[in-house]
């Protein structure tokens, strides 16, 4: 009988860490960095996706050109989907980040490498953007054989590493048990993770661990054994990410990772923790100005499909999903940014799912209360309606990010604070020392310029666009676009002017193309305001059009795009060499290097 307690080996030593200086970073100097995300990175050696030897790679560029943030968008396993922000489980770390290669895991030889990625079949994965079903095969079974290497070598023999193994497992069981059984549940149910619609029997933790038990011996190791497999590749993974906070430590680079506010309906969390989550309501946003992507978000606001939080039931167990989730985070990352940090506040509720927004889009509001058994949509838990609410959802969402505070530890938190803005979140985040957003397009004056970077509050991030953004030079060119099409001309016009003017450069007609000299001026408005922070997309280092992702879309593109050159070939791109090092300049005369 293969017995899962054989990995359960006692060591105080965590697998693949290293020791990595313990600080708080401190807003008493200016820092300036890069965002890129993990996919998008390419090296000589990957396997048609970013992984953890390309984000150390980009740590060895960062520390080159004298940058000390590395930001990245959510590393967490992700869906059927592919988005960084519907994960499989808000825990566990994404498979494809690791590094699989004999060089980085040790279970893996060079035979067995070779016979499963042969040379033709990786030179296709590594052409043009990520091919996920080709990249998620493909390191499945070179992380299996490496299992089963692991299994016969290691905790067989009761080796060290297998003990390594064993301190993982024990460190991480409040999460890794459960993670693991519903990954396997998700196997016998077709690879689907809509829990709701497996077997009976598999549908809840408790029945599903008792159907397990209930199986032939056989049959039962053969699944136990799966499971074991599910915990070695988190091994894995968040070994080589812990390497990498080391790894930056050492550089003085330092990752920001990224910590969605909702988590998927059909997750690991929702599946093993019912009773912390809501299902009856579906969280999102209202209507605001800038996403208008179709009909139904201008008509009802955007509707993730995440289910919102029970934070009564939450509050009554000491918020140990969250301090859990907070905790796996700081082990990999410096830096955390929490995605729609407004949520905790409150969130605006549907009480529908996004798979019914069609049959809502043209109902009446009354009609659609009638459909919806007198529910409409808005915020929970309170509108901001009157100042008792205010008061409420003020008092909620401090009491959360206090609990984040003392669960991060020497790790810093950055809020997303984007989108329709309760007055309160902004002297809240300030009053608990965690930065909020500046994004220049979207803070404006009355009139529609755009807001003084020198007024810029000490305690925020300053970014051109974030990952749901057009890179500037995309948004230069979409303006040029429309006036040649005709299409609102002088208000396309006006914006370009204004772009110029927030870049200081006030005279003169805005030249057709995104320039050396607009970039520079718009890098220089940006890092030279007084935030804390200022990061770039690594698409605005460089004055590139293409987007990681499009809002509120389903697009096969989304998630997809990677830079055409690997890390080491940037520097031979005499257009990107001059870009890097022009933004490299620029932040050390705004006095934005830790050295």
């Amino acid at each position: 009988m293969f017995n899962l307690a054989q990995a359960a080996q006692s060591s105080s030593q965590a697998a693949g860490s290293g020791e990595y200086l313990a600080m708080k970073l401190s807003p008493t100097h200016l820092l300036a960095g890069i965002l890129e995300p993990v996919f998008a990175i390419r090296t000589e050696e990957d396997l048609g996706i970013g992984d953890t030897e390309g984000v150390r790679q980009m740590i060895d560029w960062c520390q080159r050109y004298h940058l000390n943030i590395l930001q990245t968008l959510p590393i967490n396993e992700i869906s059927d989907d592919n988005s960084p922000y519907n994960a499989l489980s808000s825990l566990a770390l994404e498979p494809t980040t690791i590094a699989v290669s004999p060089r980085r895991i040790p279970d893996l030889s060079q035979e067995k490498f070779e016979a499963l990625a042969p040379a033709a079949l990786l030179e296709e994965l590594r052409e043009g953007p990520v091919n996920y079903p080709k990249v998620k095969a493909l390191k499945r079974k070179l992380l299996e054989a490496a299992f089963d290497s692991f299994v016969a070598n290691q905790i067989d023999a009761k080796s060290d590493r297998a003990a390594l193994f064993g301190s993982f497992t024990k460190e991480h069981t409040d999460w890794l048990t459960d993670y693991a059984l519903f990954r396997v549940l998700m196997e016998e149910n077709g690879g689907l993770p809509t829990w709701d619609r497996w077997k009976l029997e598999h549908r809840a933790p408790v029945e599903a661990r008792k159907w397990l038990d209930s199986l032939p011996e056989k049959r039962r190791d053969k699944l136990t054994r799966k499971q074991l497999f599910f915990m070695y590749v988190q091994w894995l993974a968040f070994g080589q990410w812990e390497s990498l906070k080391a790894y930056g430590s050492e550089r003085k680079v330092y990752l920001m990772g990224d910590i969605p506010f909702g988590v998927g309906r059909f997750s690991a969390d929702v599946w093993a923790n019912r009773a912390i989550f809501d299902l009856d309501w579906s969280g999102g946003a209202p209507p605001e100005k800038v996403f208008k992507v179709d009909a139904f978000t201008q008509k009802w606001g955007q509707n993730w499909g995440i289910p919102i939080y029970r934070w009564d039931e939450l509050r009554r167990r000491g918020f140990d999903w969250w301090r859990t989730r907070v905790g796996n985070i700081r082990k990999v990352f410096h830096f955390y940014r929490i995605d729609h940090a407004l949520g905790f506040f409150r969130i605006y509720s549907f009480p529908w799912t996004p798979d019914w927004n069609a049959e809502y889009l043209l109902l009446s509001p009354e009609e659609a209360a009638a459909k919806a058994g007198g529910r409409m949509p808005g915020f929970k838990q309170n509108p901001d309606d009157t100042s008792e609410h205010k008061a409420a959802n003020q008092a909620q969402g401090e009491e959360i990010m206090r609990v984040l505070i003392e669960a991060s530890g020497d790790t810093s938190i950055v809020a997303e604070d984007l989108g329709v803005v309760p007055d309160y979140v902004p002297p809240t985040l300030q009053k608990l020392g965690i930065p909020g957003f500046r994004i220049p397009t979207l803070f404006r004056d009355n009139d529609g310029r755009y807001a003084d970077p020198k007024k810029y509050p000490r305690l925020s991030l300053a970014q051109p666009a974030t990952h749901d953004h057009p890179p500037l030079a995309a948004a230069w060119e979409e303006c040029w676009q429309n006036i040649a099409a005709a299409r609102n001309v002088e208000a396309n016009r006006r914006e370009l002017r204004l772009m110029m003017e927030f870049a200081g450069l006030k005279n003169g007609e805005p030249p057709r193309h995104f320039t050396d000299s607009l970039l520079e001026a718009f890098s220089r408005a940006v890092l030279t305001s007084p935030s804390w922070l200022s990061v770039f997309q690594i698409t605005d280092v460089f004055g590139v059009t293409p987007r990681f992702n499009i809002p509120g879309s389903v697009s096969p593109t989304n998630w997809t795009y990677r830079l055409p050159q690997t890390v080491n070939d940037l520097d031979e791109d005499p257009v990107f060499l001059r870009r890097a090092e022009m933004f490299s300049r620029v932040a050390r005369e705004s006095g934005r290097v830790l050295d």
